[in-house]
């Protein structure tokens, strides 16, 4: 029999990191110690008393039907208590908040609930996929805003065409930032508002990476600024705050309305999140904050481990003031996809193009530092006898 993919399928773009997994297989079955720090994926352990949590809400009857769709009510004002801790952000539990199976789902869903086919919305470049796919999925149209090194990676707003602007139902924007690192200031996002409320547009800000921060750079949510919830959704996860990529578990939250739609869209695809699984997201965001301030130690440590050994072998990079990730300058004379390739094939290391990410990553690499110290070391090591070769 003949099948046929979707249109959609065959609309995604090409997925450039095929040939660097195919050589990372082709490198771990020759028995070389490949050295992967192209996954933003924590390799800190969840903390105990979050597992223990679990295992005593999965023996509860009462969580093994289905859950609600918008999220148990203790994981909403859950949700609540915490943002008004941490931004200061007052916000309505049974109108406001909203249970996701990680933040990944909720990007990749929002469109569906306020994209028509032919519509417009601007998203970042470059920037995590899933903006893209969910406006492509919904038969949207994505305008893609440049991130470059001389607007420190944010949007410049005013070079967005009022045509564009006028006609675009929807904003992506994600701070701190992946893949660049780049933070978002307060002026930056008055600038949003103003733009948004403007053109009559949504914003939807990702803030999964808001608690992985350094020196005491606390980076802000989008919905503190006055009149922000008027026109903003912000979607978080536990998955970076808590080592809980595995979990599934996230929320969103902003305007009423926006909440709604996205619900909506949500009550006819899945079926909610696991209870048991709410219930240690609720233990999570109850936590003592030292919990999270010991993640961050460990990451910057590696953070400067890393910046100043890439620094020291001639690597331009600014250190960044938050996430996991550093984004770093390809040597002249390679594409950042031949770089990637060649620190694989040469010396075992698994790093991401620029170019995965779109157009105006390239240039760039991006290194995440989900990894532990010595691992960090002999990668450096590894660098350090590669560098005549570039």
């Amino acid at each position: 029999m003949h099948f046929s993919y979707a249109q959609r399928l065959q609309q995604l773009p090409p997925y450039l990191f095929a040939e660097i997994d195919r050589l990372k297989a082709e490198a771990t079955a020759k028995g070389v110690d490949v050295i992967d720090l192209g996954v933003g994926d924590p390799d800190i352990p969840t903390p105990s008393h979050i597992v223990e949590i679990l295992k005593k809400a999965a023996e509860k009857p009462e969580n093994h039907r289905y859950p609600s769709y918008t999220g148990m009510l203790r994981f909403r004002k859950a949700v609540a208590d915490w943002y008004e801790r941490r931004f200061n952000v007052k916000l309505d539990p049974e109108k406001e908040i909203l249970a996701l199976i990680g933040s990944k789902e909720g990007i990749a869903h929002l469109p569906l609930a306020f994209i028509n086919p032919g519509d417009i919305a601007l998203v970042p470049s470059p920037a995590y996929p899933v903006y893209h796919i969910g406006v492509l999925f919904a038969g949207g149209k994505s305008y893609f805003m440049p991130l470059i090194e001389k607007n420190d990676f944010l949007p410049d707003l005013e070079k967005i065409p009022r045509d564009i602007a006028s006609q675009a139902k929807i904003m992506f924007l994600n701070y701190p930032n992946n893949p660049t690192a780049a933070v978002a200031e307060e002026e930056f996002f008055k600038r949003v508002i103003f733009f948004a409320k403007k053109y009559e547009i949504m914003v939807c800000h990702d803030a999964a990476y808001t608690e992985l921060y350094y020196d005491g750079h606390k980076p802000l949510s989008f919905l503190s600024l006055k009149e922000a919830k008027e026109c903003g959704i912000e979607i978080h996860s536990l998955s970076k705050t808590f080592n809980m990529t595995g979990w599934r578990i996230g929320f969103a939250v902003g305007h009423p309305k926006l909440i709604a739609g996205l619900g909506k869209v949500k009550s006819n695809i899945d079926s909610g999140v696991f209870q048991a699984i709410q219930e240690a997201g609720i233990a999570a965001l109850n936590s003592k904050e030292k919990i999270v301030e010991k993640n961050r130690q460990i990451f910057k440590k590696r953070r400067d481990i890393m910046a100043n050994g890439l620094k020291e072998l001639g690597f331009e990079l600014t250190i960044p003031k938050a996430t996991f990730y550093l984004w770093v300058k390809v040597p002249k004379n390679y594409t950042s996809m031949e770089f990637c390739q060649f620190l694989l094939k040469k010396i075992g290391i698994v790093v991401t193009p620029g170019i995965g990410f779109g157009e105006p990553g390239e240039g760039f690499f991006r290194m995440s530092l989900t990894i532990s110290e010595e691992k960090i070391y002999e990668a450096l090591a590894r660098l350090e006898k590669c560098i005549k070769y570039l």
